[in-house]
C-alpha cells in the first residue's frame, strides 16, 4: 500500500464528508493504493455516524472510535499502530490541511529518501493570540532539540516513512513534538515543506490556551527522556556532584576564616552559625546529597527496566 492517511477528530462532522471527497480525488488522480483512518476521539456531535457512512461508500475507509476523549496524542499514536502504507500522511480534520500537498509529500519520503517531512504554514490564518506563542515555542524547540531546519514543530500535516511511526511513542500532549521524538529515536533525515493553510469552514477550534504551558512542558519531558533516559544518573549526578562540592567549599571558607581569626586573638567575630552564607552552604550540600541520591534510584530502576536494553535495530544481516 502507498499511502496511510492518519486523520484524529473531535466534532468535525460537518467538515468529514467533504474532507474524505476531497482525499478520494486526489488519489484517484494520482493512482495510489490508500486507506483513510479517522480516530474519533470521544466526538459527541454524530462524527462516528459520518465515518460509518463514508465506510459504507469507500472500502478504504477505516475507523476507530475513543468510549472519551483522550487527545490528540493518543489519537496519533493508535492512528500509528494501525497503519498499513509505505508512507503515513498525518492531517486534521477541520478542512485548514489540503489534500492537494499530499502527492508533493509522498514524493519527498520516496524520492528524497527523508524519514519526516514536517509541513510549515508559512501564511497563517490564525488569531495573533495563537500565532504569536506558537512562535515562541517553535523557537524554543530549535534551540533544545537542535532541529534547526523547521520553522513549524505543530503543524498537523506530517508525512513519514512508516518504520519512523512504528518506532516512536506517542503519549501526552507529544504531538507537537514529534519531529524531537523522532530525532531521539534515530531518524535524523527530518525536512520541511511549505504548504497551505486554509482558514476554517466548519466548527471552531478545539484548543485553548493551556496547550502553550503543557507544550512547554512536554518539551522539557522530551528533552530529558531523550538524553537522560539511560543514563540518569549523569543528569542527577553531576548537578548533585556541583551542589554538594560548591556547599563543600564555602563552608570550609567559612570555617578556615574563623580558625584563622581566632589564631589571631580575635575573639569579636561572629561565630560560624551566625552567618547566612553558611545555611546557604549548608542547603546546597544537602541538595547535593538528595540529588546524586535521586540519580542513584533512578539508576538501579533504569537497570532494573523491563526495557532497559530495547534499542531501535534498522537492520540486520
Amino acid at each position: 500500500m502507498d499511502i496511510s492517511v492518519v486523520i484524529p477528530l473531535l466534532n468535525e462532522a460537518e467538515s468529514l464528508p467533504e474532507l474524505h471527497d476531497w482525499i478520494r480525488r486526489v488519489m484517484d488522480e494520482h493512482r495510489f493504493s490508500y486507506e483513510v483512518i479517522f480516530i474519533d476521539d470521544g466526538s459527541s456531535d454524530g462524527s462516528w455516524q459520518v465515518i460509518e457512512e463514508l465506510k459504507a461508500r469507500n472500502p478504504q475507509v477505516k475507523g476507530i472510535k475513543f468510549r472519551r476523549n483522550y487527545g490528540k496524542s493518543a489519537a496519533l499514536n493508535v492512528g500509528f499502530e494501525a497503519v498499513q502504507g509505505d508512507v503515513v500522511i498525518t492531517m486534521d480534520a477541520d478542512l485548514q490541511d489540503s489534500p492537494d500537498e499530499i502527492p508533493g509529500l509522498y514524493k519527498r519520503i520516496k524520492d528524497d529518501k527523508l524519514d519526516l517531512v514536517s509541513g510549515w504554514k508559512k501564511k497563517r490564518y490564525d488569531p495573533i493570540t495563537k500565532t504569536i506563542p506558537t512562535k515562541l515555542f517553535n523557537y524554543a524547540t530549535r534551540r533544545m532539540s537542535g532541529i534547526h531546519n523547521l520553522h513549524d514543530f505543530n503543524c498537523g500535516l506530517k508525512a513519514y516513512r512508516r518504520d519512523v511511526v512504528k518506532n516512536i511513542e506517542v503519549y501526552g500532549e507529544m504531538h507537537r513534538y514529534i519531529p524531537v521524538i523522532a530525532k531521539w529515536a534515530g531518524f535524523r533525515k527530518i525536512e520541511e515543506q511549505v504548504v497551505e493553510h486554509r482558514a476554517r469552514k466548519y466548527g471552531v477550534t478545539k484548543f485553548g490556551l493551556n496547550r502553550f504551558v503543557n507544550g512547554f512542558l512536554d518539551l522539557l519531558s522530551i528533552f530529558f527522556v531523550g538524553k537522560f533516559q539511560k543514563k540518569p544518573m549523569h543528569f542527577f549526578g553531576t548537578i548533585g556532584t556541583l551542589s554538594f562540592f560548591t556547599g563543600f567549599v564555602i563552608s570550609f571558607y567559612i570555617i578556615a576564616d574563623k580558625l584563622l581569626t581566632l589564631n589571631k586573638g580575635k575573639h569579636l567575630s561572629r561565630d560560624v552559625t551566625d552567618q547566612p552564607l553558611f545555611y546557604i552552604a549548608l542547603v546546597l550540600v544537602i541538595l547535593g546529597t538528595q540529588l546524586f541520591l535521586t540519580g542513584f534510584l533512578a539508576e538501579l530502576i533504569a537497570r532494573n527496566s523491563s526495557d532497559r536494553n530495547n534499542y531501535l535495530v534498522e537492520k540486520e544481516i
